[in-house]
Order: structure tokens, then sequence, then C-alpha cells
């Protein structure tokens, strides 16, 4: 994956706010985004402070290549949700899929559409109503990392001063093969549903914070 050409474009406003988007200059029209790392904090400091996806993360195909564009959309998704930036994009999850797949992408800004499901207005407003920031982050701490996790209802919380789950980390975030991970990490990780698989790939699924956004024992 190269981190010098567009992978794809979002349309970008200064604002959240729907009137408010409509007023001159709010429109910063249409953003090349790349794979690069700090991808989002290029567009914090553009102004971006709402986006539109091109397309739909399609979860749903056997083709490697549209997994690398699934990842690479939803990396985008999961690093506007860390600074609160509002987004809208469609997902596209495989009908096989189980009534509750949705659940382990609910700490995600909430999709305009679900489409696979049998269920999926219910799903869609399940996770409208029951969204809140900060429902699944990681932080790296002194020696440590930690992961607490609320997207099941409780607060689950993992904590590991092992290097290996550091690096596991760094290389999962922007969507890697997944032999290329520590097998034994990569495994406990996937018990605990912190990476999805999508095909060959496998995804980091929380985002980092460097500060709470309520006191550290409330999130």
């Amino acid at each position: 994956m190269t981190a010098t050409a567009p992978h794809f474009a979002i349309r970008a406003w200064r604002d959240f706010d729907p009137q408010a988007r409509r007023l001159p200059g709010m429109s910063l029209g249409s953003l090349p985004v790349t794979a690069q790392t700090h991808e989002v904090d290029r567009l914090w400091d553009l102004g971006v402070r709402h986006a539109e996806l091109d397309a739909a993360v399609d979860l749903s195909t056997d083709d490697p290549a549209a997994h690398r564009r699934a990842v690479d959309r939803l990396c985008l998704v999961r690093d506007l949700t860390a600074r609160a930036v509002s987004v809208d994009w469609d997902l596209r999850l495989p009908p096989r899929e189980s009534a509750h797949h949705w659940k382990v992408l609910s700490h995600l800004q909430p999709p305009r559409t679900i489409t696979g499901l049998e269920d999926a207005q219910e799903a869609l407003h399940a996770w409208r109503t029951r969204h809140y920031l900060c429902k699944l982050v990681w932080r790296q701490g002194p020696g440590f990392v930690q992961i607490r996790d609320r997207r099941w209802g409780d607060l689950r919380r993992f904590t590991a001063d092992e290097p290996r789950y550091r690096e596991a980390i760094v290389l999962l975030g922007a969507g890697v093969q997944h032999a290329d991970v520590d097998a034994d990490v990569l495994r406990e990780f996937t018990a605990e549903h912190l990476v999805l698989r999508v095909g060959e790939l496998a995804w980091w699924l929380p985002y980092r914070v460097s500060r709470w956004l309520q006191e550290a024992m409330a999130v």
C-alpha cells in the first residue's frame, strides 16, 4: 500500500450542522485521501469537521482489491470518529453474517445505511441511539497498552505490558496481511473482537485517545 498517491476522495465541510454547511465558505469541496498515518491530522488542520465518503464500505465481497479499499475507508471512519468529526458513510455486510455483526463496528460514527442484514433498519436504529465517543479506545501508557471496550454494554478492560502487543497494534492500524502479525497476539485480539478480518487482511478496531473526554474512571 503506497502512502504517496490518493486512494480515494471525500467531500468535506467546516461544520457538522446541515444548515451551517450550506453557508458560503463552509464547503471544502472534494479532498484526496491517502493512506498516511497522520492523514486525519491533516484534514483537521484544513478545517474538516464533517466528511462524506465517496463509496460504501463493502465487506460483502470476496475481491482482495475491494478488501483493501474497504479497510482504507474504515481507517478513515475510525480516525475521524476519534477526532469527533462527523462522517456520512454506508456499510454493506455479508448476508450470512450474524445479526449482531454490526456491534463489532458500533464504536464508529453510525453509517447512513446498512445493507445485507435482514434486520438492517433495526440494527441501524440501535447503532445510532446507543453510540457515544470512546466506546472502544486504546492508549499508550508508560510501558503498557490499555484497551477499554464498552460495545457490549459493560466495561471490558485489557492491559498489556509486552512490546509485542504494541508492535502488533502498529502493524494492524492500517490493516495488514494477517500472516505478518504475531500469531499468538492476533489470536488474543481476535478472540476479544479487537481485530476485524477482511479477507486476508486484519484491521485494528479501537481508536487511540490522547486524553479522556470525561474523567478516566467514567469512560
